[in-house]
């Protein structure tokens, strides 16, 4: 079964936890209307439960991992990745967001079909 993060685009700015591979993260997700495309912040809670900032303002980028130019230990175990399985779409847009570009939760051997 594919899973992908449910983002409500009309909500945005929006915040909301997400647990992958047995880890709590926060994601909020932003729009840039004069870019026309998508961003996203990445944090942990540290051991005091206070949100830390791993990764901020991470463009969405069709078919590339998000924090894929990043290695660090910090960041979550499955890769986490915007597609259009349809293979229509050359870039994500407001228009195709949540319709035909979704951000799909992958292990490593989804990434390399």
């Amino acid at each position: 079964m594919v899973e992908y993060i449910d983002v409500n685009k009309s909500e945005l700015p929006e915040r909301f936890e997400i647990d992958l591979a047995n880890e709590t993260f926060t994601l909020e997700f932003s729009y840039n209307e004069s870019g026309d495309f998508f961003t996203v912040d990445l944090y942990r809670p540290d051991s005091f439960d206070q949100e830390v900032p791993l990764v901020l303002g991470e463009k969405l980028t069709l078919n590339q991992p998000l924090w894929n130019d990043f290695s660090s230990l910090d960041l979550p175990a499955p890769s986490i990745v915007p597609r259009d399985l349809a293979q229509k779409e050359g870039r994500i847009t407001w228009d195709n967001f949540g319709i035909s570009v979704f951000l799909y939760i992958a292990d490593e051997a989804d990434i390399d079909e």
